[in-house]
């Protein structure tokens, strides 16, 4: 299993942007479908984007399709959520999850220890 580490969390006014990174190490990043989630205080961790292995193909939630977008570099073993026209209600902790090929099962998968993103109004 991969060791995941996200960073470029922070704090942002509504309207702004910021790049969240996850660094992988320990396995054959390339293999591993990847993907985004987040939990807001109080409330369930839920699905933001997942990619490819190959990084061809995309799938984002409905709250953040056309605002957010997932990329990957395998070569620098690393995925990246792109976050544009931020919204209060996007503040949550961030995490990151890998598993092998697309299957997508990401609750067996190998997760990060998460990066808070904080959205003022």
């Amino acid at each position: 299993q991969v060791q995941l580490v996200e960073s470029g969390g922070g704090l942002v006014q509504a309207g702004g942007s910021l790049r969240l990174s996850c660094a992988a190490s320990g396995g054959t990043f390339s293999n591993y479908g990847m993907g985004w989630f987040r939990q807001a205080p109080g409330k369930e961790r839920e699905f933001v984007a997942r990619i490819t292995m190959s990084g061809r193909v995309t799938f984002y939630a409905n709250s953040v399709k056309g605002r957010f977008t997932i990329s990957r570099d395998n070569a620098k073993n690393t995925v990246y959520l792109q976050m544009n026209s931020l919204k209060p209600e996007d503040t949550a902790v961030y995490y990151c999850a890998g598993t092998p090929g697309n299957n997508y099962a990401f609750a067996s998968g190998s997760w990060g220890q998460g990066t808070q993103v904080t959205v003022s109004s």
